[in-house]
């Protein structure tokens, strides 16, 4: 992607050199909204929702962060003295997450990785980052390459949201017109607008519990515990079928 499409990354870099930020969400019906902002993506462990904070006592050995961001999570297992590989889409992102003291960050599409990362133990998909499968194909299609390049005892640790569980009104019109054109309810096309950037259009899929199951099975993985608290927000813990 071109510096002017990178809208996520110049977003993280504006914060980390102290310039003001927003995040801008635009969804292909023409729904915008301002997301919770880039301090999120900043936050040390204590300042982690409780859902994820309970999560990363199911992280072990070498990881794979997808979808570095930042960094907040690849620091973190980093000072607990493990082994993560960092990729991300995003040039910009790469920078700020290297200039954060992330040791191995690669610019890498999901869709890309291959062998030549080497095994893992953990493949963790924090921040809703579930989300990044994209489609229930794209959720089967990558689960399954995820199989090899992950030890007998392999793990994934995925985040995402609950898309039922909200009031706002302009969501299940949205989730119905998905229905009818043969897409999961949850499945958006976004894109990330800040300042003068845009970012390009891309898949992400919101899941509920059941129909994390429902992938997770079809691409050789099993949930085998789910993190939950009262809100739709939540983490679910995948072990190989």
């Amino acid at each position: 992607m071109n510096e002017r499409e990178d809208a996520f990354g110049r977003m993280l870099l504006d914060h980390l050199e102290g310039r003001e930020a927003h995040e801008v969400i635009e969804r292909s019906d023409g729904y915008v909204d301002v997301a919770g902002g880039p301090k999120a993506y900043f936050q040390p462990f204590r300042r982690w929702a409780p859902v994820e904070r309970q999560a990363m006592r199911y992280v072990r050995g070498r990881v794979l962060d997808v979808g570095v961001g930042a960094g907040r999570v690849a620091l973190h297992l980093q000072e607990r003295g493990q082994e993560v590989v960092g990729i991300d889409v995003s040039p910009l992102t790469v920078e700020v997450a290297r200039r954060r003291g992330v040791k191995d960050v690669r610019l890498l599409s999901f869709n890309d990785i291959g062998p030549e990362l080497g095994v893992f133990d953990s493949v963790v998909m924090m921040c809703n980052n579930f989300g990044l499968f994209g489609s229930a194909a794209g959720a089967r299609r990558m689960l399954r390459r995820l199989l090899p390049l992950t030890s007998e005892q392999g793990r994934i640790v995925a985040a995402s949201l609950d898309p039922y569980r909200t009031d706002n009104p302009d969501h299940p019109p949205y989730q119905e017109a998905n229905r009818k054109r043969g897409r999961m309810a949850g499945q958006l096309r976004l894109r990330t607008r800040h300042g003068l950037n845009r970012g390009r259009w891309f898949d992400y899929l919101l899941v509920s519990p059941d129909e994390m199951r429902e992938l997770a099975q079809a691409g050789g993985w099993e949930v085998e515990r789910l993190i939950q608290d009262d809100g739709a927000y939540y983490v679910g813990i995948l072990q190989k079928g």
